[in-house]
């Protein structure tokens, strides 16, 4: 016979996510710089959109790649930031099962490929610095196209596992999720089965993927740093690194945050619940709000298209 305290995983329909505990209090507060982080990334990343759209001078692969950024930074931040808002303005704190596991798939699939979207702008910068002459022939149009559909399947294909094996184990504890959003390991802890199978998966993306990604961007820098200190004359060593500065500020607003909010959710148990749900929170915020605002701002060719445009709008 059951125990009747137990609710089984044919009957489970929804989850109730707490948002950031022991801050309830203090929701409708910390949903303002939520809620501006989250305007801001909007506009930045369509505006993004919209100049190089606009702009037949940027149609070139690096502001390809950076287009690909910015829609997966909209996917990232939509996929999230409705709900905490909900949560934090309503107290609409439940969420259907197969929501939840949407909402994972969606957030997990674009981490992976915000990183391999990183790797192939660090592609686009090594053609570039290092064999320039060949840089329109080696990336074309084409090529181009293949590897953004490549490294959005990557990420498609490595979480299924995630939202499969969620699927599978039977949740028979509790429905609560202390949390803003369905993050991966948050919810299968909720199973009461053996979950090392869906442990062990996700260590293995966020080590090998993350880590083989960040091993080809470094492995990449090496090669352009070697390529720049062979050049002569210091203005020009100095002008050739400023046309990586956009993409380095980017790679640190994405993996640092990412690694140790990762790192933080496997080791630091000690850590106060609501100090991880915080982190955890704005980490999935920052890359979006600042990928356009480092690009706007250190690339020069978006920054003249977008004074331009104001100052036409101007007169």
């Amino acid at each position: 016979m059951s125990d009747s305290n137990t609710t089984d995983f044919s009957n489970l329909s929804t989850f109730i996510l707490l948002g950031i505990p022991g801050l309830e209090a203090a929701h409708v507060w910390i949903s303002i710089p939520f809620c501006a982080m989250y305007a801001i990334a909007i506009l930045g990343n369509f505006t993004i959109l919209f100049i190089v759209k606009r702009e037949p001078s940027l149609h070139e692969p690096m502001y390809y790649f950076l287009c690909m950024m910015a829609i997966t930074d909209l996917v990232l931040s939509t996929s999230t930031l409705p709900k905490m808002l909900s949560i934090f303005w309503f107290n609409s704190r439940e969420i259907d099962f197969s929501a939840c596991l949407t909402q994972m798939y969606f957030l997990h699939c674009f981490l992976v490929t915000e990183s391999g979207i990183l790797v192939a702008m660090a592609l686009d910068r090594y053609v570039a610095i290092c064999d320039p002459l060949r840089h329109s022939i080696i990336l074309t149009n084409p090529l181009v196209a293949k590897i953004g559909v490549g490294v959005v399947l990557r990420g498609s294909i490595l979480v299924l596992p995630y939202i499969l094996l969620a699927r599978r184990w039977p949740y028979c504890r509790t429905n609560i999720i202390p949390h803003l959003y369905c993050v991966h390991m948050a919810v299968v802890k909720l199973a009461c089965a053996e979950i090392h199978v869906s442990n062990y998966y996700s260590l293995s993306v966020v080590f090998c993927v993350f880590g083989l990604d960040l091993f080809f961007i470094v492995v990449s820098y090496t090669q352009i740093l070697r390529a720049i200190f062979s050049l002569p004359k210091k203005d020009a060593r100095l002008k050739t690194f400023g046309t990586c500065g956009s993409h380095l500020c980017a790679i640190l607003a994405f993996y640092i945050p990412c690694l140790f909010s990762a790192l933080m959710y496997r080791f630091g148990k000690n850590m106060a619940l609501h100090f991880h749900v915080l982190i955890a929170s704005v980490y999935l915020l920052m890359p979006p709000m600042l990928n356009p605002i480092i690009y706007g701002v250190r690339t020069k060719q978006i920054r003249d298209r977008l004074l331009r445009l104001f100052t036409h709008k101007g007169t």
